[in-house]
C-alpha cells in the first residue's frame, strides 16, 4: 500500500528560521479557509506496502518452509493411515469421505476463496490508504463474515444429513457404505471450520502476513495424526475422519488472534470526504453504484467458486471411476497423487505469497508490473516443479518404498502406487499453470468467464479419457486421463491471457518452459538410470536426487533457461558491488 507523503506546506512555527537569513523572516501570508493547504491529521495509518524483492523472499521462504513442514505431516498422516489400515476397504471408505475435506480445502482455503476475497481485501486496503470516513476494511468483514458464516454451517448441516446419499453418488461401488457415511458426517465439519480458516488466511495475505495461513496444515495434520495414533484401535478408520473435524477447527483457532490484532488496528480517516463523482450524482446514484458494484461481487464469487469447483470435480471422476476397480485402487491413486503433487504445492508457494501484490499492482493500475511479477512468478514455478516432477519419476519406486512399505502397506501396494506416480507426474507442470495463471486472471477483481470455460473443457477431457481408458488400463488410465484435463485447461488459460486480465508475453514465457521441460527430460532419464544401480531405498533415492538436481541444473545453463541466467546475473551483480 502506498503512504501519503507528508505535506510540503504549513511547516512547524516553532522551528527556527532557515541559518541562511539573518534578517526577520516575515510571517507567510494566511491561506485561504475554503482551501487549507494539509489536513494535519494523516490520512495512511497502514505501513508501506511491502513489494520488494527481499521481503517478497522472505515471506515466499517462511511459506515455504511452513508449508513443507505441513507436507511432511501430511506424508507421515498418509504414512499412519498406510500402517494401520493398508490399502484394502477401510481405507477406501475413508478416501470417499476425505472427499469433502479435499473438496472444502480447494473451494474455501487454496483456490476459491481466497481467488476472490484476496483481492476484495487488496482493494479495500488501497481504498483506505485515500482516508475514506469508514474503513473499508472493516465494512468488508461487517458485509461478508456474518453471511458466510451462515452459509458455511448450513452447508456443513446438510452434509451431514445427505451423508448417505453422498457416498451413493461419489462410490457406486463401494464394499462397505456404511462405514463411509460415518466418515463422512465427521469431515462434513470442515464446511463450516474450512471456510472460517479460508476467510482468514485470505484476509491475513491481504494484509501481507503470511506465518498465521501458512501453519493451517501443521495444526490441522498434527490432529489427524494424533487422532490416529491415540483411537486408531476403538474406532477404527473413523479415528482419522474425526481427526479431521477437529484439526478444522485448530485451523481456525491459529489464525484468528492474527487477524484480530490487524483488524483493531486504529484507523484515522482523512478530514475531507471523498470528492463527488464528475456528473455530480447525488445519494441516489450512490446507491445505485453500490447495488451494481454488489452484483457484480456476486457474479465473481459464482465464476470462482464454479471454477475451483470444476478443478475439484477432477478427484470425483478419479474416486467414482476407480470404485468400480479392485479393492486398494482408490488407495493407489490417493498416495499417488499425495506424493506426486508435493513439488506443485512447494512451486505454488511464490504464486501464494505474490498473489496479492498482483491484485494491488492492478487495484492502483499499475499493469505494467503486474505482468512483470506474473511472468517471473509463471517461469519460477515451472522451474520448480518440473525438477519436482523429473525427481519423483527417475526415484518412483524406492520413494514409494521408504515411505510407505510396512505394516499393512505391501511390496505390491509399493509397485502399483509407483507406476500410477510416474503417469501423475506427467500432468504436474500443468497443476502448477492452471493454480499459476488462475491466480493471474482472477487477480484483476473482475467477472472472468475464462477460467471457468477453460477448467470445464479440462474435466470434460479427463472425464471422457478416463471413462475410455480405465476399462483398459485401469488406475494407469484414470492418471493420464488427469494429466492430460489439467494440461488442456492450462493451455486455454494461457491463451485467454490478455488485456483485461495481465498481458503477459505468451511467446516468451512458452519458450522459457520449454526450455526447462527438456532439461527435466533430461535430468529424469539420468536419475532414473542413478537409482535403478542402488539396491537400497534411502540412498536410492538420494543419488537420484542428486543427480536429477546437478543434471537439470547443468541442462538448463546448457539450453539457456531464464532463472539459471538470472541467477548468474545477480551473483556476478553482487560479486561486483563486493570488489
Amino acid at each position: 500500500m502506498t503512504t501519503v507523503p507528508p505535506p510540503e506546506v504549513a511547516p512547524d512555527p516553532d522551528a527556527p528560521p532557515a541559518a541562511v537569513t539573518t534578517a526577520p523572516v516575515a510571517p507567510v501570508a494566511p491561506v485561504a479557509p475554503s482551501a487549507p493547504a494539509a489536513p494535519a491529521t494523516p490520512v495512511a495509518q497502514e505501513p508501506a506496502e511491502k513489494t520488494g524483492s527481499s521481503f517478497l523472499a522472505k515471506a515466499a521462504l517462511v511459506t515455504a518452509v511452513l508449508s513443507v513442514a505441513g507436507s511432511l505431516l501430511g506424508l507421515v498422516r498418509d504414512q499412519a493411515l498406510a500402517h494401520f489400515f493398508g490399502a484394502g476397504t477401510d481405507t477406501d471408505a475413508f478416501l470417499v469421505a476425505w472427499t469433502v475435506p479435499e473438496l472444502a480445502a480447494t473451494l474455501l482455503i487454496e483456490d476459491g476463496l481466497a481467488f476472490f476475497l484476496v483481492p476484495a481485501f487488496s482493494l479495500a486496503l488501497a481504498r483506505r490508504s485515500e482516508g475514506p470516513l469508514v474503513d473499508p476494511v472493516r465494512e468488508l468483514v461487517r458485509a461478508s463474515l456474518p453471511r458466510m458464516t451462515l452459509c458455511f454451517a448450513g452447508t456443513a448441516v446438510l452434509l451431514v444429513a445427505a451423508a448417505p446419499h453422498l457416498v451413493a453418488v461419489l462410490a457406486p461401488g463401494l464394499p462397505d457404505p456404511q462405514l463411509a457415511v460415518d466418515c463422512t458426517r465427521l469431515t462434513a465439519t470442515c464446511a463450516l471450520t474450512f471456510g472460517l480458516a479460508g476467510y482468514c488466511s485470505a484476509a491475513l495475505r491481504a494484509h501481507q502476513r503470511f506465518v498465521a495461513p501458512a501453519t493451517v496444515y501443521v495444526a490441522y495434520n498434527a490432529a489427524i495424526i494424533t487422532a490416529l495414533f491415540a483411537l486408531a484401535l476403538p474406532l477404527g478408520v473413523r479415528a482419522a475422519a474425526a481427526g479431521v473435524a477437529v484439526g478444522g477447527a485448530l485451523m481456525v483457532v491459529v489464525q484468528a488472534p492474527s487477524l484480530w490484532r490487524q483488524l483493531r488496528r486504529p484507523y484515522r480517516p482523512g478530514a475531507e470526504p471523498a470528492p463527488a463523482s464528475p456528473a455530480g450524482g447525488s445519494s441516489g446514484s450512490s446507491a445505485s453504484a453500490g447495488s451494481s458494484d454488489k452484483t457484480l461481487q456476486t457474479a465473481i464469487i459464482w465464476t470462482v467458486l464454479f471454477f475451483a469447483l470444476c478443478r475439484q470435480s477432477q478427484v470425483l471422476i478419479e474416486r467414482f471411476l476407480a470404485s468400480s476397480l479392485p479393492a486398494g485402487a482408490i488407495s493407489h491413486l490417493n498416495y499417488a497423487q499425495k506424493v506426486a503433487q508435493m513439488p506443485m504445492v512447494l512451486s505454488l508457494m511464490l504464486c501464494t505469497v505474490t498473489f496479492p501484490v498482483v491484485a494491488r499492482a492492478l487495484a492502483k493500475g499499475e499493469t505494467e508490473r503486474a505482468r512483470k511479477r506474473v511472468e517471473r512468478d509463471i517461469v519460477l514455478a515451472g522451474c520448480m516443479v518440473l525438477l519436482g516432477a523429473a525427481a519423483v519419476v527417475a526415484a518412483a519406486h524406492p520413494l514409494i518404498e521408504l515411505l510407505f512399505q510396512r505394516g499393512a502397506f505391501t511390496a505390491q501396494d509399493t509397485a502399483a502406487t509407483a507406476s500410477v506416480m510416474r503417469v501423475y507426474a506427467l500432468g504436474l507442470l500443468g497443476h502448477t499453470l492452471v493454480g499459476a495463471l488462475a491466480r493471474a486472471h482472477f487477480s484483476v477483481a473482475r467477472k472472468t468467464w475464462v477460467p471457468l470455460y477453460a477448467m470445464s473443457v479440462g474435466v470434460v477431457a479427463t472425464a471422457g479419457i478416463g471413462f475410455l481408458t480405465v476399462g483398459t488400463w485401469g488406475v494407469h488410465g484414470i492418471a493420464a486421463a488427469n494429466a492430460t484435463g489439467i494440461c488442456v485447461t492450462a493451455l486455454l488459460l494461457l491463451r485467454g491471457m490478455g488485456p483485461r486480465t495481465v498481458p503477459i508475453r505468451k511467446r516468451a514465457v512458452v519458450g522459457q518452459l520449454g526450455r526447462l521441460a527438456v532439461a527435466a527430460g533430461g535430468a529424469a532419464v539420468l536419475g532414473a538410470a542413478c537409482a535403478q544401480r542402488v539396491a537400497q531405498p534411502a540412498l536410492a533415492v538420494l543419488t537420484s536426487f542428486t543427480a536429477v538436481t546437478v543434471s537439470f541444473v547443468l541442462l538448463g545453463l546448457l539450453l539457456g533457461a531464464q532463472p539459471w541466467a538470472s541467477a548468474l546475473r545477480s551473483v556476478s551483480r553482487k560479486l561486483r558491488h563486493v570488489r
